[in-house]
């Protein structure tokens, strides 16, 4: 029987890719209609957000979320690929780095920054993945882009011969990688360094206190409903009888005074359109919306048009 539309928070093990996941919830959902919000690499670990039939269509803007991460990062070598899976390419002993000078390479590694995406990333160049070309010997040259660092917490370090190790957590916007974190921290401290673990502990709303193993999720599907994925990650419009209707027809409907909007936990950055999520008074999930020039514009739709009212 195929699953509910819903979204599917997932503990993604290490060693699978996010495709990988994708493909065992198709078979366990018994739908071709899946997706996931926001690539983890094989290494990585933790809190992967697959959507199931309608929901696909929440992926992208959630994919817009904040995120925040539990990793490792070893200063004293760098790696081709900036993560423990490349090849050595260099360092310096970074066992002699003092507290102040790690704390004042964070410092300007947080808040808005601009980061160079790592060659083996999936951004899309020319049509191919940077990730493919690199490992064809054709590395591109990828441009910077801006992100945001909201928090670069150091929470233990350890010397490891001439190596430094610090467990961080690190929450930023959608675009960010860490790896690359891991890379400009070794070059501002002169010694090199790479990411050797990444565990993502949230995305947006979702924790990893809400995600499941494949195992568990094997034995028992566990689907938050459309409707409460929605509210969960998005801003609340409630809408009357009259304006649903007209929304899920695709008209543009007078946008509710502020007052009538909920906050929800977490909102997409990094994007001019803000979703919202808007509901019938029956509780339905219309539609995505953003406000532009005081009316409301369906993002994308999920409900079918409610036929008008016959009039007498």
């Amino acid at each position: 029987m195929t699953a509910p539309s819903g979204l599917i928070i997932v503990d993604k093990p290490g060693g699978m890719t996010s495709h990988d996941v994708v493909a065992r919830i198709r078979r366990i959902a018994d739908t071709r209609r899946v997706g996931h919000a926001g690539t983890l690499d094989p290494m990585a670990t933790g809190v992967l957000v697959v959507g199931v039939e309608k929901a696909t269509r929440l992926l992208g803007y959630l994919t817009l979320t904040e995120k925040a991460y539990a990793a490792t990062i070893r200063l004293g070598e760098s790696t081709s690929t900036d993560d423990a899976e490349g090849e050595p390419t260099g360092g310096s002993p970074a066992a002699g780095v003092s507290a102040a000078a790690l704390r004042s390479a964070i410092e300007k590694l947080t808040g808005q920054i601009v980061q160079v995406p790592p060659g083996v990333s999936a951004i899309k160049v020319g049509g191919q993945r940077a990730y493919k070309l690199t490992r064809a010997g054709a590395a591109p040259d990828l441009a910077a882009r801006p992100v945001t660092v909201y928090e670069f917490t150091v929470t233990e370090m350890r010397t490891v011969g001439d190596f430094l190790d610090l467990d961080a957590v690190i929450r930023c916007s959608s675009g960010t990688y860490v790896s690359a974190l891991a890379r400009d921290l070794g070059v501002a401290l002169g010694t090199g360094g790479h990411l050797t673990a990444l565990r993502r502990t949230a995305v947006g709303p979702y924790d990893l206190s809400q995600a499941r193993t494949l195992e568990d999720l094997s034995e028992r599907p566990r689907v938050t409903p459309l409707a409460q994925a929605a509210a969960a990650a998005f801003p609340r419009v409630d809408l009357t009888a009259d304006d649903a209707r007209r929304l899920a027809h695709g008209a543009r409907v007078p946008a509710p005074a502020h007052g009538a909007r909920i906050p929800a936990p977490a909102h997409a950055a990094g994007t001019t359109e803000t979703p919202m999520a808007a509901f019938a008074p029956d509780g339905t999930l219309v539609a995505l919306v953003t406000e532009d020039s005081g009316s409301l514009r369906a993002l994308a739709v999920f409900a079918a048009p409610v036929p008008a009212k016959p009039t007498t």
